[in-house]
């Protein structure tokens, strides 16, 4: 056995990684079943299992001493003088937050595994060589067992078992490799394999140390055990770190907010419209009101507000009439949106009203004293903010005449980049059921919903998800009121929303890293081009159509990401501190003042865009 652990030692001088191997050591006077960590020519550390099983197959007791037997804590291998202990760590020098635990095989089957300490005292990488024989439905509790403690110790947690070649005497063994971070499996070995298997992947070793940082009950516990983690041992190594930038293994997905798969996206998508329609009712039941009032534009976030709705009263038995709907066509409505507007009202049973809200614009343009209403061709931001408050000065009104509730249609990306107007706009409502849902999930929750729906529902829901996203404020480049038919065949709106605050799928990969991990804007430029560069290698979400899969350069991602700084740190903070009640949605997918986000309103972008100047220049 020495002398195998030495040719590990010698060939190891070559190799950059840090490599943990088994094996059996006396130590004095006892046998302990060992893993032996070794860097660069050297072993720097030697941690004895913790925990002996003596039940059923095993009968490791008879052989073995644990780790709390032993009477010293450092020995002397192969001439290297090395802590021996379950309470040792290995720390990369030069490679910061890379601190390695490790344990073995029985040892993360215990109530509080020794990987426990060693993460509250600072590790990230928990390894575990496990000699684990196979039974059937052992390695779906693996599987969970790496998942849930990566999950509870904000690690990843690197699980290798034994393979071919061990006595088949009573038992076989699989070969299960598992890379789990956080909760998420990364990376897993084929099991029973007659072959040597190497699996590997990307550890985010900042985005652990950001999600522990902003755990306060991760703290709270290592505050409890403080005796224990202070006595952790520390070694220090330096890694040969590569020169240059390396691809990522580990696949980026490019919509954070949205599963790739369709079982997922059935799941999610059920479960998003369950929170929904749970925060709608209650707020109805509680405020003893049984009508809703909503505008429907026939865009993505009304229509997603009004599927939630009819589930709503559906769930509470009230009668779909009681949504009052309204769709109040302005100077730039389209007739496609008008079109789709009228139909979806019809499809799902709603009380449906046009109100024209031209009259009225026009009125209050003419008391302002706005060029428009002397015919001039301005369509400045007061001429868009005239069209979105009359809108919902209209809705409360409404409301106030009916005895309703305004239901909120904007969404969460629409908060995060400004992209609405305060106040008496489509900011506020009584209560918005989208706050928390971001722009490319709702994409997809409309998607969800056709493909369960039928006849003309259906034809509208799949008309409203291929419609260009526009606030059909602006009349069309011509000049003239309405659309400008010759450059857009297809009816389509002439306002993009998308060329003036840049791609929405860009712009919810940005807020996500940002709000959800608190990452800097060159980590998150650099994970954009990992996910959405030519090159990437990430899934495509099965229900997105070919159509719609786009690729970006590192400049475009740059781009849109200086737009994204400046309007969610810079420029909107003040509309997100005064918006209305809705449910959060997503895990770290909420902006509001009084739960995940909470800002200045008056605070300045500059440190951020510095960043991203500094890493990631023109």
């Amino acid at each position: 056995m020495l002398i195998a652990l030495q040719t590990v030692v010698d060939r190891s001088r070559t190799l950059r990684p840090a490599l943990i191997v088994g094996a059996p050591l006396r130590v004095g006077g006892a046998v302990f079943n060992c893993a032996v960590i070794i860097h660069g020519g050297s072993i720097v550390a030697v941690v004895p299992k913790s925990y002996l099983p003596g039940y059923r197959e095993f009968y490791e007791e008879r052989q073995f001493a644990a780790a709390r037997d032993a009477m010293t804590s450092d020995i002397t291998l192969l001439g290297f003088t090395v802590p021996f202990g379950s309470d040792v760590l290995v720390e990369a020098a030069n490679v910061p937050g890379f601190v390695v635990h490790t344990e073995i095989c029985e040892d993360v089957w215990v109530p509080i595994p020794p990987s426990t300490w060693g993460a509250m005292a600072g590790a990230t990488l928990l390894a575990n060589l496990s000699g684990s024989p196979i039974t059937v439905g052992k390695a779906g509790y693996r599987r969970e067992l790496c998942t849930s403690h990566s999950g509870r110790c904000v690690a990843a947690y690197l699980y290798t078992g034994a393979g071919q070649g061990e006595s088949t005497t009573d038992l076989a063994w699989d070969g299960h490799g598992i890379i789990a971070e956080n909760g998420s499996i990364l990376a897993e070995s084929t099991r029973f394999s007659a072959t040597p298997q190497l699996i590997s992947t990307d550890i985010d070793l900042g985005r652990l140390l950001s999600e522990r940082a902003r755990l306060t009950s991760y703290a709270d516990a290592t505050s409890d055990s403080q005796d224990r983690i202070r006595a952790m041992r520390r070694v220090r190594i330096t890694f040969d770190v590569p020169e240059g930038s390396l691809p990522l293994q580990r696949p980026i997905e490019r919509f954070p907010f949205v599963p790739t798969t369709l079982t997922e996206r059935d799941e999610r998508c059920e479960e998003v419209f369950n929170i929904q329609v749970q925060g709608l009712a209650q707020r109805l039941l509680s405020t003893g009101i049984r009508k809703v009032v909503i505008g429907i534009s026939g865009g993505l976030d009304s229509t997603q507000a009004l599927l939630v709705c009819t589930r709503t009263f559906e769930r509470l038995g009230f009668d779909r009439k009681d949504i009052l709907a309204y769709t109040m066509p302005g100077f730039a409505t389209s007739p496609r949106t008008l079109s789709q507007a009228n139909l979806l009202m019809e499809a799902f049973g709603v009380s449906a009203h046009t109100i024209d809200i031209r009259p009225s614009c026009e009125q209050m343009l003419r008391d302002l004293n706005h060029p428009f209403s002397d015919g001039m061709p301005t369509y400045d931001v007061t001429f868009e903010n005239v069209q979105a408050g009359e809108r919902t000065s209209h809705l409360f009104r409404l409301a106030n005449h009916h005895g309703g509730l305004v239901v909120g249609t904007g969404d969460l990306s629409e908060l995060a980049l400004g992209w609405c107007t305060y106040g008496v706009g489509d900011q506020m409502s009584h209560y918005n059921v989208n706050s928390s849902v971001p722009k490319t999930l709702i994409q997809h929750l409309i998607r969800w919903e056709a493909a369960r729906s039928e006849g003309a529902a259906q034809l509208v829901l799949n008309a409203i998800v291929e419609t260009e996203i526009s606030p059909e404020l602006v009349p069309s480049l011509n000049g003239e009121q309405g659309l400008d038919l010759e450059q857009n065949e297809k009816g389509q709106p002439s306002q993009r929303t998308e060329d003036t605050i840049g791609p929405y799928e860009l712009q919810d990969f940005t807020l996500f890293y940002i709000s959800r991990y608190g990452f800097a804007p060159s980590k998150v430029a650099f994970l954009a081009i990992s996910a959405w560069g030519a090159d990437a290698r990430s899934h495509w979400p099965e229900s997105l159509p070919e159509h719609s899969r786009n690729t970006y350069d590192l400049q475009a991602i740059r781009h849109w990401m200086l737009v994204f700084l400046k309007r969610f740190f810079g420029q909107s903070q003040f509309k997100r501190s005064a918006m209305p009640n809705g449910p959060k949605v997503g895990s770290g997918g909420s902006l509001s003042p009084r739960g995940d986000w909470r800002a200045p309103s008056d605070g300045s972008a500059a440190p951020w865009l510095a960043e991203l100047e500094r890493n990631i220049p023109r």
